[in-house]
């Protein structure tokens, strides 16, 4: 009890902690003392970072912005899964509830070649972005934007690149892949553009320099083991990566010919 009538928790937590991309990094035990159940996961390692201060020592580092489920920076492996042990759910929104009083956590980054750890928790998702700025855009220019309702799109393609536009970029699908394969973040990017009129003048282009963009990166090959989707916060479908290899396969084809 913590002066209160209300349970708090005690854990024991084990940390990476890495000085620099350069340095060796290691597990350091912390202990985590009157954390509130109703706290969130970013929240308690504020009030961890607190303590450490207090004794003069350096905090953890780890990424957060929004807080909300949004921004996909909360990038942490917690006891082995990405995002933590509830599904489709983000570091930041995974509440400390979920644990028990006395729980061990061990807490890393995610771990990809694709993603070299800065320091600590922080990893450099920056390959997401040149993958991006490889094609996940649309560059066609159409003038004045046209009206939404004058643009014929069918129900189940709009559907479906609206599912696939959920995906937030966090990398869970790649930390949880046995081959950090980046196959179910890229195949989403491509089909919420590809799926839509806007998107399919680009269609073969965006998919042959995307998929190019995610090798050259360094990501591993898809295996379909499905690891990826059961760790996205998104709940981003397979079915998007074997979109993505049809419309590769078939935009390879007549770029040969």
């Amino acid at each position: 009890m913590a002066g209160s009538s209300k349970q708090t928790l005690k854990l024991n937590l084990k940390i990476w902690r890495q000085e620099g991309p350069n340095e060796k990094g290691h597990f350091m035990e912390h202990k985590a003392e009157d954390i509130s159940p109703d706290m969130s996961f970013l929240e308690m390692i504020d009030v961890v970072n607190q303590q450490l201060i207090k004794k003069g020592e350096r905090p953890i580092e780890f990424d957060h912005d929004c807080r909300e489920g949004i921004c996909g920076m909360c990038s942490m492996v917690i006891n082995g899964n990405p995002h933590g042990p509830e599904k489709a759910t983000t570091t930041c929104q995974l509440h400390m509830r979920k644990f028990k009083d006395g729980d061990s956590i061990v807490i890393e980054p995610f771990r990809a070649k694709a993603f070299p750890v800065v320091r600590d928790l922080v990893v450099d998702r920056s390959s997401f972005d040149r993958v991006i700025e490889s094609g996940g855009y649309i560059s066609v220019n159409t003038g004045n934007a046209q009206d939404a309702n004058t643009l014929p799109v069918r129900k189940e393609n709009a559907d479906l690149a609206f599912e696939a536009a959920t995906c937030i970029g966090c990398g869970a699908c790649v930390a949880a892949c046995k081959n950090a394969s980046a196959s179910l973040f890229v195949s989403a990017k491509l089909a919420h553009l590809n799926l839509l009129p806007q998107g399919q003048v680009e269609a073969e282009d965006r998919v042959l320099n995307m998929v190019a963009q995610m090798d050259e990166e360094g990501f591993g090959a898809c295996t379909n083991t499905g690891a990826c989707s059961a760790a996205c916060p998104k709940e981003i479908k397979l079915e998007n990566i074997a979109k993505m290899n049809s419309s590769y396969a078939k935009a390879k084809m007549k770029s040969r010919s």
